[in-house]
């Protein structure tokens, strides 16, 4: 999977700025969704959960993605 990822263009900086990215996302996701719905705290607490698990995941990838960079 990394080498077709690397294959497609995909390299590790943009895994690293994707998941940089993301952080940014969940708090936005949070506020957005604690100030637009009437659900309250709970819902926004999901949202904001749910976006910031692709931080460590896309981290992750630009890891492989930079060992694969090196080889």
């Amino acid at each position: 999977m990394i080498k077709k990822l690397h294959e497609a263009g995909v390299r590790s900086d943009h895994a690293y700025n994707a998941a940089v990215a993301s952080i940014g996302l969940a708090v936005l996701s949070w506020a957005v969704s604690f100030k637009g719905e009437s659900a309250g705290t709970d819902r926004a607490d999901r949202w904001g959960i749910f976006v910031g698990e692709w931080a460590p995941t896309l981290f992750g990838l630009g890891l492989a993605l930079s060992r694969y960079e090196e080889d």
